[in-house]
């Protein structure tokens, strides 16, 4: 048998004999080595006496260990319950031996058989017992020592520091020094918490955060820092990563000790920081009660259901009881996308999925004639900001004219609520894409006045994680060995998760009484080239050594820095301290609404003009705060200055 086969054979859980067998050597040998320490200074010494008592001893000693199941403790997991069940073990074979030596003695003395099977002297079992018992707690060391060193000789060992020295860290702890995987050498404990600084926890030395420094790394050399905290804070976490990031090292992080309870992590899934850690706020959470009673019995129509946002909303949504959930979009493998994986999740029969454009505004007729949707949600639109710059006759014909179907439709068919998805690309915008969201607001909130459906806005920033957002793209530029591309090294925007957003579109419905436009606290910005420079240490390279940034310049239409509010907007509260209400002026929303169905003959009928100039001279003067940056239609704004001046 080879060296390989020997490790399959005993990595297996199933010899424990050899562990047993171990044992008894060593219970023989300490009653040998007691025999001989206790009666050499009696001075009567009897070597053919002492192999003839401890056969009963040896015995006693078997049957103690197979009661005690001593044996089974799986050698790589040894801890503290093994010695315990070690000390019983040997506590209960001493009283036996103690209770035999007392009854022979008592009964049986003149009896020469017992005496000398049965009979051994109170000091040697004293004396045995106390033995055994270190013998097999440091046996215990010893077999986890060298089972390490059979199984991990030849692979190289990762040096590790736990950051987290409470309850989280302690498991994490655990989980380690039971890899067998791979070779873990814990090598410290750190903690931001002072009252632990100092201090020792199984053995380790927890150190202050503020030493984490490169030279610290490099002196104890660390290879991974593993962040094992039992919280959800992310300010915290947040606070951490970025004392961390720059170090030379991996940095990992521990799922909660509540979702691993929860089964929502497994105990083994170690796992790289994702941007959303790090967002450098808490999460906006929005249990209201009142949105699932909302929807009970309701009909429900999605649109953009198989896009980023719709789909999160889908899936949110269908936890509700409603009579029927209608998924439109017009991309149709990301639609088979999630209606296979809401047939395997929520098994409902009334949720209908249907391949369909917004722009089709008979298609769309049918749809509402057909199922009479109470509450809508119009997630469909264009959102790639240079795609929709060289493209403004699509950009128009998605977001306005289609967004103006489904509202009309809303109206007509008699809709309780009508919920648009906006972005802050609407405000003060500076490209396309930007402006006709801003059009698609207004038309909503002007028809809002005339109708008995509750016309409702959200509005907010960047979505982590989206389709064609900047972390995708950065995870494919990493993926191909760099570099990250990032447009301006001032440029800021707002992040937030796709189930906020689709949290905030929910409680928008519940909330909204008709012409609100709501937006998120979002927090501060985020630096684009700061969220780079994570990603890249967070996948354990150096910046910019391994892989460096490249500035490509500002695209078409793109602004340096995004708003939440125009500039003639102001707020107000709402029930929830992190959701606003967009105080927008509606004066001239009449005048608008008839520009608006203007710019929509040109794109939907043969007659129109397509002329991108001229749709996007139509749209600024719809829009009159839109001004074009670093684009084609620049000029346009120079147009409309020297109309406004005559």
């Amino acid at each position: 048998m080879d060296i390989y086969s020997l490790r399959r054979y005993f990595r297996k859980d199933s010899p424990r004999w050899v562990i047993l067998l171990i044992d008894m050597i060593i219970v023989l040998l300490c009653y040998y080595l007691t025999n001989f320490i206790v009666n050499s200074f009696k001075g009567n010494f009897d070597v053919e006496m002492m192999v003839n008592k401890s056969v009963y001893v040896m015995a006693v000693y078997y049957v103690s260990f197979l009661y005690f199941k001593t044996y089974r403790g799986i050698v790589r997991q040894t801890g503290l319950r093994d010695a315990w069940g070690i000390m019983k073990a040997i506590f209960f074979a001493f009283v036996i031996l103690m209770l035999t030596s007392f009854v022979i003695r008592s009964l049986y003395e003149k009896h020469e058989l017992m005496s000398v099977f049965f009979r051994p002297s109170y000091a040697v079992i004293f004396t045995h017992a106390f033995f055994i018992t270190v013998c097999l707690v440091a046996a215990r060391v010893f077999y986890r020592t060298i089972y390490e060193k059979f199984f991990f000789s030849g692979r190289e060992v990762e040096r590790v520091l736990i950051f987290g020295a409470g309850n989280m860290g302690t498991i994490t702890l655990n989980l380690l020094r039971n890899e067998i995987r791979r070779k873990v050498k814990i090598v410290a404990f750190a903690d931001d918490n002072r009252n632990r600084i100092g201090k020792m926890i199984n053995g380790y030395k927890i150190v202050d955060m503020e030493k984490l420094t490169p030279e610290f790394v490099k002196k104890i050399q660390i290879d991974s820092i593993i962040i094992a905290l039992d919280d959800n804070n992310k300010e915290r976490l947040s606070n951490i990563s970025s004392r961390i990031e720059p170090l030379p090292v991996k940095l990992k992080i521990m799922p909660t000790s509540a979702k691993l309870l929860s089964g929502k992590a497994a105990t083994r899934q170690l796992r790289t920081l994702k941007i959303d850690d790090l967002l450098g706020r808490e999460a906006i959470k929005l249990e209201n009660p009142v949105v699932h009673e909302m929807m009970r019995d309701k009909v429900i129509l999605v649109t953009g259901g198989a896009g980023s946002i719709g789909s999160e909303l889908v899936r949110q949504i269908s936890f509700a009881d409603f009579r029927n959930l209608i998924v439109i979009d017009q991309a149709e493998s990301a639609l088979y996308d999630i209606q296979q994986e809401l047939k395997s999740s929520c098994q409902k029969d009334n949720i209908l999925f249907m391949v369909g454009n917004v722009r089709d505004r008979q298609f769309m007729a049918s749809v509402f004639e057909q199922y009479k949707p109470q509450i809508v949600f119009h997630a469909a639109a264009y959102k790639h900001v240079p795609l929709m710059e060289q493209n403004p006759y699509e950009s128009i014909l998605t977001n306005v004219w289609g967004s103006k179907n489904i509202a009309d439709m809303a109206d007509k068919y008699g809709a309780e609520k009508f919920v648009m998805v906006s972005t802050d690309k609407a405000v003060n915008p500076t490209n396309v894409m930007g402006a006709t969201k801003r059009i698609a607001e207004i038309y909503v909130s002007g028809l809002n006045k005339s109708s008995k459906t509750n016309y409702i806005v959200t509005r907010f920033g960047n979505v982590l994680g989206s389709n064609g957002s900047v972390i995708p793209l950065f995870e494919k530029q990493l993926k191909k060995g760099g570099p990250l591309t990032v447009t301006h090294q001032d440029i800021t925007r707002y992040f937030m998760t796709i189930p906020e957003a689709c949290q905030l579109v929910q409680e928008a419905a519940v909330m909204g009484k008709g012409g609100e436009i709501y937006v998120f606290d979002m927090g501060q910005p985020v630096k684009i080239i700061d969220l780079a420079i994570r990603m890249i240490r967070l996948k354990g390279y150096k910046y910019p050594e391994d892989i460096n940034i490249e500035i490509t310049g500002l695209r078409p239409g793109e602004k340096i820095f995004e708003e939440l509010l125009a500039d003639n907007e102001n707020t107000s509260k709402t029930h929830h301290t992190k959701i606003m209400i967009a105080r927008v002026n509606t004066d001239d929303v009449d005048v608008k609404r008839q520009k608006i169905e203007y710019l929509c003959k040109q794109v939907v009928t043969p007659a129109g003009d397509h002329n991108p100039m001229l749709l996007v001279e139509l749209v600024k003067e719809i829009v009159p705060e839109y001004i074009s940056k670093n684009s084609i239609f620049s000029k346009l704004d120079h147009i409309n200055d020297n109309v406004a001046t005559k």
